[in-house]
């Protein structure tokens, strides 16, 4: 780790107030005092407000700036498990996930004959591209997905466990509930999922997931995902537009602020606000290194509790929908009842004759607008 990663998470960790003082940074990051000036002037210039002297000691009194260091700091003391992965954050890119097809299309093989991760497979598994901004954010089938500066997080997971991936849409449940997780424990409000990649809040699509795969020609195998995430952070009717704007919302509007950790919740999910309670501060460094760890934890926690978490969160099991076996295509398109989600999160749902489906693939759309 970097002295600057190391100085971010020291100061990212510290008692709120205290300062810190040259030396004892110093002392911690193993370098000397120098190292410690021309680490933190250069995370003042990144954006930082990093108060204090060497002499006076030091103070992180913002830190809402997405940058690599940040992302890596909240990643590394919140899931020590992963910690090392390869992180790299960009100001501005085509695609999150166009960038980490890059990376797997230049590191050459991932695995070894024996099915082993090869050098360049260990950097490439578990690594994390996180975006300020996409100019080229897509969604399923192609569709563009809108993703605008400073309202967003738009981040890649890459995934390459042993034996390659046998069940995509597995992997993108999991990753929903992964989302899930994250907003509940920095937010303290708990989001939907509607079959199956997508995260709603307050009746709006706030997260969708683009589930993405490498495969080895010669062996058919599946070798890596590649988990495209894309979280409205703050609702932007300018940004979406038009009829976009009615079904894409965000976790809050602009200027709102939403309960601090330990506020109470109201049977609606959402969070209470007693006057005069102070908003609770999330960068979006902490967000995306929180659902980027999420992720990656949730892929390796047993399939049978996951799916029951993923089933207690869908908000349309029991409803009316209209299935979309092509989607964007006005053919193929039935009415049914969501009954179920099986243990490779298929949904199944019943026609008005009775008879049931199993849907591993296509789209469900609800006509009702009061979602949950």
């Amino acid at each position: 780790m970097s002295t600057k990663s190391t100085i971010l998470q020291i100061l990212t960790s510290s008692k709120k107030g205290a300062l810190l003082s040259g030396e004892e940074l110093a002392s911690r990051c193993g370098v000397s005092r120098a190292a410690i000036w021309k680490a933190v002037k250069a995370l003042r210039e990144e954006g930082f407000e990093i108060t204090g002297t060497t002499n006076g000691g030091y103070l992180l009194e913002s830190g809402d700036v997405l940058t690599t260091e940040a992302v890596a700091s909240a990643f590394n003391a919140a899931f020590p498990r992963f910690a090392g992965a390869r992180i790299e954050v960009f100001k501005e890119i085509d695609s999150t996930n166009i960038q980490a097809k890059r990376w797997l299309s230049e590191c050459g093989s991932l695995r070894t004959a024996d099915g082993q991760l090869t050098e360049a497979g260990k950097i490439y598994n578990n690594a994390v591209i996180v975006a300020e901004k996409q100019t080229a954010g897509r969604g399923r089938s192609g569709r563009t997905f809108v993703s605008p500066a400073r309202t967003g997080i738009y981040l890649t997971v890459i995934y390459a466990p042993q034996g390659g991936i046998t069940n995509p849409a597995k992997i993108t449940a999991f990753s929903a509930v992964a989302v899930c997780r994250a907003i509940k424990k920095l937010y303290g409000i708990q989001p939907s999922i509607k079959w199956i990649n997508d995260i709603f809040y307050k009746g709006k699509k706030i997260c969708g997931i683009l589930t993405e795969g490498t495969t080895n020609f010669e062996t058919g195998v599946i070798e890596a995902a590649v988990i495209g995430i894309g979280l409205n952070i703050e609702e932007n009717a300018e940004a979406f537009g038009g009829e976009l704007s009615k079904v894409a919302g965000g976790l809050f509007a602009r200027d709102e602020k939403l309960q601090p950790e330990g506020g109470s919740i109201t049977k609606e999910g959402e969070p209470s606000r007693p006057k005069g309670s102070p908003a609770r501060s999330v960068t979006r460094a902490q967000l995306a290194a929180q659902i980027a760890g999420e992720t990656l934890q949730v892929l390796s926690q047993p399939a049978e509790s996951v799916i029951q978490e993923y089933k207690t969160l869908s908000f349309i099991i029991g409803r009316q929908v209209e299935v979309h076996t092509l989607i964007d295509s006005s053919q193929g398109i039935y009415k049914a009842t969501a009954v179920d989600i099986d243990q490779n999160a298929a949904l199944i749902v019943q026609l008005p004759d009775g008879r049931k489906k199993t849907l591993i693939s296509g789209e469900v759309s609800l006509k009702s607008e009061s979602f949950v």
